[in-house]
């Protein structure tokens, strides 16, 4: 229940937040730095797959975690029912170690998520320190139009998007607008939730694991039962034959 409720939460806010800034990101550069709907046409059509993709995610992890929690209760039961008719089968043992095989891959491929989605925020971060450098200068600056933000350093937009950088004031005046604000705040609790599924995957991996290792010593213990039942029955023939055998000679 905890790894559930850890992962909706972390996936909510990675999706969610992610997909809201992506477009804050998109509106930011088209007013400030590529001008030229031409020169940023395939960032556009990147950020629409990027969100596609995050619609993709959300509707995944959700059928996803529900199933991990299922599985989880049917496991748990299958523990408790040890000593009961309940046996365990191959196929059933054989699911379980497919699904933390399947979360060990989804674990580390959010780890790669995880990284990614921090990029964006040490971007904004840079930009963010640039700002408050122009409005609070603790260095000798002579001429604040000389601080200036270069995105198509980035590899974000061409080197011919025009203007393709702010300096100065207008730097400043992009800090300020609520496009910049919302979006870098955004990306922090994006990447928050990208670490808090990486947390909950691992969560999950341990549960699965040591599940998988009850279900196995589950079918060795029914095992071992039904062979000391075999001999105790066969002993009891054995003994009900010697006694036949005592009568019939006496």
């Amino acid at each position: 229940m905890v790894a559930t409720i850890l992962c909706f939460s972390g996936v909510a806010l990675f999706c969610g937040c992610g997909h809201v800034a992506l477009t804050g990101t998109l509106t930011i550069l088209e007013n400030h730095f590529s001008k030229v709907t031409t020169d940023h046409a395939m960032l556009t059509d990147v950020i629409q797959l990027m969100q596609y993709v995050i619609y993709g995610i959300a509707s995944f992890f959700f059928l996803y975690g529900i199933i991990l929690l299922a599985e989880g209760f049917y496991t748990t039961s299958a523990v408790k029912e040890l000593h009961s008719e309940f046996k365990t089968t191959i196929c059933g043992r054989c699911i379980s170690g497919m699904f933390v095989f399947l979360t060990y891959i989804l674990g580390v491929a959010w780890l790669g998520v995880f990284g990614f989605s921090a990029v964006p925020v040490f971007l904004f971060y840079n930009m963010w320190s640039t700002c408050n450098a122009i409005n609070t200068p603790t260095v000798n600056v002579t001429d604040i139009d000389s601080i200036c933000v270069d995105v198509r350093q980035y590899g974000i937009i061409p080197w011919n998007a025009t203007p393709g950088r702010a300096c100065g004031s207008t730097l400043g005046d992009i800090c300020k607008t609520s496009d910049f604000y919302l979006s870098y705040h955004l990306y922090i609790v994006a990447c928050a939730g990208a670490g808090a599924t990486v947390i909950a995957l691992i969560h999950f991996l341990m549960i699965l694991s040591a599940n998988w290792a009850y279900l196995k010593d589950a079918s060795q213990m029914h095992a071992y039962q039904d062979i000391k039942l075999k001999e105790e029955r066969e002993l009891q023939d054995i003994t009900a034959r010697s006694k036949e055998c005592l009568n019939s000679y006496t």
